[in-house]
């Protein structure tokens, strides 16, 4: 066999193992794990005297599964929340709000980004965030870093910092309405959010 031909059977065979892994990623059952996927946030409640208290709350057992375009929903409920524990007995109109989806987030990952990077690699990309709650929809960009801890296992933090907009928050009934049962009446203008998640390829 001549140099050129091993060469040419050699490139091919490198391009039909890379289409097929290649296919293989792309319908990987990537998952977001509930136990390890979590978004934490700083609200600062500005007190009748105009003191500043930062209060720390977690949204937990986040869960999704990215389709092969790389679409992924987040239903998102109050029960996911540490605000229920906080809250005691809830009233009546509350208790059926608690598994009620409040809000939809979804987004657009890159799959092939994910799928290429090695073990103790990371990547950063940006993503857009759409959210629909009652009909109202927002989008925004978020910064994200991805970081390949083990062959089935992606870590997703925020690449740098990022924050809602308190006065925002506000607008919505449903959320100030849980604020105003927590005792908070104002907030600050800032909601820092950090972003922990872990997708696994089941």
């Amino acid at each position: 066999m001549s140099s050129s031909t091993l060469i040419r059977r050699l490139t091919s065979l490198s391009l039909a193992t890379g289409l097929i892994a290649g296919s293989t990623l792309a319908q990987a059952a990537w998952q977001m794990d509930p136990n390890q996927s979590r978004v934490t946030a700083t609200v600062t409640e500005i007190t009748s005297a105009g003191d500043s208290i930062p209060h720390e709350h977690s949204l937990n057992r986040m869960e999704g599964q990215i389709s092969a375009d790389g679409t992924l929903r987040l239903p998102v409920r109050l029960n996911q929340t540490d605000i229920i524990d906080r809250l005691g007995n809830l009233p009546p109109w509350m208790n059926s709000l608690t598994n009620t989806t409040l809000v939809t987030v979804v987004t657009q990952l890159p799959p092939e980004r994910i799928n290429s990077l090695d073990v103790g690699q990371s990547t950063v990309a940006v993503i857009n965030l759409r959210t629909d709650a009652n009909g109202e929809q927002r989008e925004e960009q978020l910064p994200v870093r991805f970081t390949r801890e083990a062959e089935n296992v992606v870590r997703v933090r925020n690449a740098e910092p990022v924050s809602i907009d308190g006065r925002e928050l506000m607008k919505n009934q449903t959320v100030r309405s849980i604020l105003s049962m927590m005792g908070y009446q104002q907030i600050g203008d800032d909601v820092p959010v950090e972003l922990d998640a872990v997708l696994v390829d089941r």
